[in-house]
């Protein structure tokens, strides 16, 4: 198992050398900061928390610019943890980057999709809509806040109420990369990906059976035919 950290960048298509075309997904994948690693013994469980991009010093409190610099890396704006006896063998302060990966593997990536937007709560959670005639002017609101007399001075936490619906977590399995570029720092993955442009999305080894490891043609030269 192995697995790594990169941010969707948008999607394109590239060319093999027969004509075959590709749709792919760009992930750009920068080195990975090593910042922790937890033990059995300690936690309880075996991974390393990895940083990705840089933050300006100034943005880090006093907690996190203590840790970073123990572990000898700059300070990162997003922190994640990663499992796999492939990279727990990395120490704090190094790094993982594209190269872990090569053209043709099959993993799976995980992101946050982007939900659908802001929504009331009879899309949302499926309640019931007032009378529609008779002169109700009530249609599709939200209805009473009240508690049942629990707690009448405020809003218990959990109520159903209008806000941003469903972003969630997705998992999308068994995808072909098709290019990696370690100096460039990207990797191409064949088809879409959960998400919106520019958000984390996470690289891992796939977790189910391949019964047929699927062939990437090896992609044309866009600079040899430039220069015919």
């Amino acid at each position: 198992m192995k697995s790594i950290i990169g941010r969707k960048m948008g999607m394109t298509e590239v060319f093999a050398q027969d004509g075959t075309m590709y749709p792919v997904t760009v992930v750009e994948v920068l080195p990975n900061a090593v910042t922790a690693k937890k033990t059995k013994e300690k936690d309880g469980y075996e991974a390393i928390q990895v940083g990705y991009e840089d933050m300006p010093e100034r943005k880090a409190n006093k907690a996190e610019a203590g840790n970073f610099k123990k572990a000898g890396v700059s300070p990162k704006e997003h922190l994640y943890e990663l499992k796999g006896d492939e990279i727990y063998s990395k120490n704090v302060g190094e790094t993982i980057d594209a190269s872990i990966f090569q053209a043709g593997e099959v993993v799976d990536v995980i992101g946050t999709t982007k939900g659908h937007g802001y929504a009331g709560t009879i899309k949302r959670y499926h309640h019931h809509i007032g009378p529609k005639g008779h002169g109700s002017g009530y249609h599709r609101q939200i209805g009473s806040l009240a508690n049942n007399g629990r707690d009448n001075n405020r809003v218990i936490p959990g109520k159903h109420m209008s806000g941003h619906m469903a972003p969630h977590q997705a998992t999308v399995l068994n995808v072909t990369l098709i290019e990696v570029n370690a100096e460039k720092n990207y990797i191409l993955v064949k088809g879409a990906l959960p998400g919106p442009k520019k958000s984390i999305v996470m690289l891992r080894s796939p977790v189910r059976a391949q019964f047929r490891k699927p062939v990437v043609k090896e992609l044309a030269n866009y600079a040899d035919k430039k220069g015919e």
